[in-house]
């Protein structure tokens, strides 16, 4: 049984005269543990498919089934990372990790616990009594993956976590991510409109295409793990990088990757 399936999912906005289906037939199965990425053009849908997915966002066709349960609403088995980490600007590191837990009735003792186990884990120890605007923005986005940690989801969704990012410190982000995820292999469903980014992190890249727009590919990812700056160099990441380039932007050298 996969743990996250997409039915025939289609998402649709109202209009003045008529609803703009913005997605439509979109399928795809994710495994358990799966780091799976989606790309595609701005504006196809991705970001609505990843709000979807948390129940935040109502679909008008189809099904989303979290381990054979329809989603219908948001729950604590899916933690999400948006591009904004939208910390509490007047509480400290610690307690915006410790945050969600406080939410649950979680007690005083065992949240903090938690919270400092999740901000060590991230890289931030030594750091639990700063205030957001004390922190870079990268150090930002890792108060909000261990904020979304810290509930322990099954799911981690991510909206283009890094995409504010300078592109040094976006690659260290995705290592970073990945060291973290290596720890557990929870289930991630991340969105990004980095190639790169797509091709580095993920064990599959779900590729959005159409109008309405639906997944057109699956690209397998066939790169060793852990990954790091040789993967990143290497000819087969090279050609992983050129085809998904050819599906985004049609341009003819796009061919199919061997495994």
């Amino acid at each position: 049984m996969a743990h996250i399936t997409f039915d025939q999912v289609q998402i649709s906005y109202p209009g003045k005269d008529e609803s703009f289906v913005a997605v439509d037939g979109f399928d795809a199965e994710i495994e358990e543990g799966e780091f799976v990425t989606i790309v595609g053009a701005s504006g196809c849908g991705k970001s609505s498919v990843l709000l979807a997915t948390d129940g935040l966002l109502p679909i008008s066709g189809g099904e989303i089934r979290l381990q054979d349960k329809k989603i219908t609403k948001p729950g604590p088995d899916r933690g999400v990372v948006f591009q904004d980490a939208s910390l509490m600007p007047w509480r400290t590191i610690l307690a915006n990790v410790a945050f969600g837990l406080e939410m649950q009735g979680v007690d005083k003792a065992t949240r903090l616990e938690k919270a400092r186990h999740f901000v060590e884990l991230v890289g931030l120890a030594g750091r639990e009594d700063n205030h957001p605007h004390q922190l870079s923005g990268g150090m930002r986005q890792r108060v909000g993956i261990a904020r979304a940690l810290a509930m322990d989801p099954a799911v981690l969704l991510m909206d283009e976590p890094f995409g504010a990012l300078d592109a040094q410190t976006r690659e260290l982000m995705a290592s970073e991510l990945l060291r973290i995820w290596d720890l557990d292999r929870k289930t991630v469903l991340f969105v990004t409109h980095g190639i790169d980014e797509a091709v580095f992190l993920a064990d599959r890249v779900l590729v959005m295409g159409g109008s309405p727009s639906r997944v057109v590919e699956v690209m397998e990812i066939d790169l060793p793990r852990p990954r790091d700056a040789a993967v990143r160099a290497s000819e087969a990441f090279g050609k992983y990088r050129t085809h998904l380039a050819g599906l985004l932007f049609g341009a003819t050298t796009a061919s199919p990757v061997a495994p």
